[in-house]
């Protein structure tokens, strides 16, 4: 393998793929990329993956020999970010050594083998949906959140996508059973064919979010069959195992109705959450809020630090309803949603919480709460 390509483009593909190497040392190739050079297209192909989700990115480059070699990602990233704004040259030699050379400076730099690299796994979904990234880069960050982290509860490590056909619309939810986010988008009758009830793990859709939200994405290819998803962008394939599993109903977690309802700006719902988690449990990120006639009283107490309370001004002429939260919870929820104003909807002290930018009817959270 010999070869010339930009820098900016080289590390580009590199720095896509950091995330995806498996750094455990259970298979230590795991922590290699993959490069392969064909003279046929003028191509290099950078692949990655950690046996759960693989990436493959194809850049244009000046090749003089064909052949693949594998190198640390992590290693051979470091080093291009540091060479001049140059031509990187790469050569492969026969012990399985990477020669990179730019400017005046050079590295040699251990690999192993193309064939000792796992294979990523290649299929072509029956059905492919073009989805503006934007959209669904906001759908990702409005339910990411609320995925559980517990390995016990396999089932909860991901996002629910589920699709209504009739309406055009792709729905996601998130929930670890503390909290729940949804948010729906129409995407229109093309909708028809893609797969439904789907959970896509939390790592894959992280590494979705990443090629969603590079600076010339317009519109991703999604698709999904039997437990694997694929997205295509460009010359950017990223391919994912789903999780097996069954997804809780949520719909019976979200409250049907809410009899009060309130309307608070965003930032100062947070900042005075902020304030009152300095001073409460350290474990349990606890605050109580307490709401009356036209005022909202949010405390937290420590009995190791001490105790604080702030009171806000809200537009609410119900009954008194006091009730706990984890206010990392309500945090994580007004974070996500990213909106200027939010719809707060509850019932009694005992119920959950639900949450919702006023220019989006679309998107939900929902909060347990606690006991205090």
């Amino acid at each position: 393998m010999k070869l010339s390509i930009e820098k900016g483009e080289l590390q580009r593909g590199l720095s896509r793929i950091q995330a995806i190497v498996e750094k455990r040392n259970s298979m230590p190739i795991l922590a290699n990329v993959l490069l392969e050079a064909s003279t046929e297209d003028d191509t290099l192909r950078l692949a990655a993956t950690d046996l759960e989700v693989g990436v493959r990115g194809s850049h244009p480059a000046t090749i003089s020999e064909s052949g693949s070699v594998t190198a640390s990602a992590r290693k051979l990233y470091d080093i291009v970010r540091e060479l001049p704004d140059e031509p990187v040259e790469f050569e492969a030699t026969s012990n399985a050594y990477l020669e990179i050379s730019c400017g005046r400076a050079r590295f040699s730099l251990a690999g192993a083998a193309a064939e000792e690299y796992p294979s990523l796994p290649e299929f072509s979904p029956e059905r492919l949906v073009k989805i503006p990234a934007p959209v669904l880069s906001v759908m990702i960050e409005r339910t990411m959140y609320a995925a559980s982290v517990d390995e016990t509860r396999y089932n909860l490590n991901g996002v629910y996508f589920e699709v209504d056909a009739e309406g055009g619309k792709v729905r996601m939810v998130a929930t670890d059973g503390h909290r729940l986010a949804r948010v729906d988008r129409a995407i229109g009758p093309e909708v028809e064919g893609l797969a439904s009830g789907v959970i896509v793990p939390r790592k894959g859709l992280a590494e979705l979010k990443r090629l969603v939200d590079e600076d010339d994405a317009e519109d991703v290819e999604l698709g999904f069959e039997g437990n694997s998803g694929l997205a295509r962008r460009g010359g950017v394939t990223l391919v994912m195992r789903l999780i097996e599993g069954e997804f809780p109903n949520y719909q019976q977690v979200i409250p049907k109705a809410a009899e009060h309802t309130l309307t608070l700006p965003s930032d100062l719902l947070v900042h005075s959450l902020r304030r009152m988690v300095l001073l409460s449990s350290e474990r349990s990120r606890a605050v109580k809020l307490e709401l009356s006639d036209s005022k909202l009283m949010i405390s937290s107490n420590n009995p190791d630090l001490g105790e604080a309370h702030e009171e806000v001004d809200v537009d609410y002429d119900g009954p008194e309803i006091s009730f706990g939260f984890n206010a990392r919870y309500l945090l994580d929820a007004l974070g996500a949603l990213g909106a200027k104003e939010v719809r707060v909807g509850l019932r009694d002290g005992n119920s959950p919480v639900t949450l919702q930018p006023t220019d989006d009817a679309d998107a939900l959270a929902v909060v347990m709460p606690m006991r205090l």
